[in-house]
């Protein structure tokens, strides 16, 4: 579905983000706990993820591309109405040191959202290599998608686990899987109730994807998640933002989460409004 000369444009804006160049200030480059924590390491091995890239005009590429924005209308939308790209990530999956904090524990994706409903929600996830069982391909628990949002915390992993990698509380490892094989190019579509997570990166390499949560701009709206099973969350990525505006000079003030996200979202299509 995405070529493979975007892709390759999209690694070369990544190793570009991973040597400092034209950063934008509102980007969150992620480092895992198992590096974070070992001898110093620079470049692009250091780098594992990097996250809200809608102000960076080459991987915002990514969320604008067509055959992506037409499924993506299709399944959360109508032709008419505006989708906003709400949540980008470029992932770096490290190989394993051994610690297995290469892993993403199961969990859904609505999680971590403060706005409705989820029905007109959607992640685009495409592989930027082949992606399999042994460098930690996708693990979805088919189903799942018509059921409720779960509660979710830190699962306890004696080697650490990656900051906001939250987990289900209470998930039931006997549920049938499903592992999601992939080759470069390819995209999986997916519901934020979906249960999925995925493996330790075994290989050598570093297994490199892309993808974006989009929402229905005409049908969603913000939510006060305070004092819910998202509190955990909440207050995180609020603490997280605090930080953040003490780094660049700014005095940190009382943030709504939902502000956050306002932050975050970038229309793709259409006049935004709701979000």
């Amino acid at each position: 579905m995405v070529p493979r000369y975007e892709l390759e444009r999209y690694k070369r804006r990544f190793r570009d983000i991973c040597e400092k160049i034209d950063v934008p200030m509102n980007m969150t480059v992620m480092r895992d706990v198992s590096i974070a924590k070992s001898e110093f390491v620079s470049g692009e091995k250091a780098i594992t993820k990097v996250q809200d890239f809608q102000e960076d005009p080459v991987l915002f590429d990514y969320c604008k591309y067509p055959a992506v924005v037409d499924v993506v209308k299709d399944l959360i939308g109508k032709p008419s109405h505006a989708i906003m790209a709400m949540h980008t990530m470029l992932i770096n999956k490290p190989p394993d040191s051994g610690s297995l904090t290469s892993r993403h524990p199961m969990h859904q994706d609505l999680h971590y959202f403060p706005f409705r409903p989820a029905d007109y929600i959607c992640c685009a996830w495409t592989a930027m290599e082949r992606v399999n069982r042994a460098n930690g391909c996708l693990v979805v628990v088919p189903g799942t998608h018509k059921g409720d949002l779960k509660v979710h915390e830190y699962p306890k992993w004696e080697g650490g686990v990656n900051k906001a990698y939250f987990g289900i509380q209470d998930y039931d490892a006997s549920m049938p899987r499903l592992h999601v094989e992939m080759e470069a190019g390819d995209t999986v579509f997916f519901h934020p109730l979906l249960i999925h997570g995925s493996g330790a990166n075994r290989t050598d390499g570093f297994r490199k994807a892309i993808s974006c949560h989009y929402a229905n701009d005409n049908l969603c709206h913000y939510i006060d998640v305070k004092g819910t099973t998202q509190e955990n969350v909440r207050v995180e990525i609020i603490d997280i933002a605090k930080k953040r505006m003490s780094k660049y000079g700014m005095e940190p003030a009382d943030i709504e989460y939902a502000e956050i996200w306002k932050l975050r979202g970038r229309p793709v299509n259409g006049t935004r409004s709701n979000l």
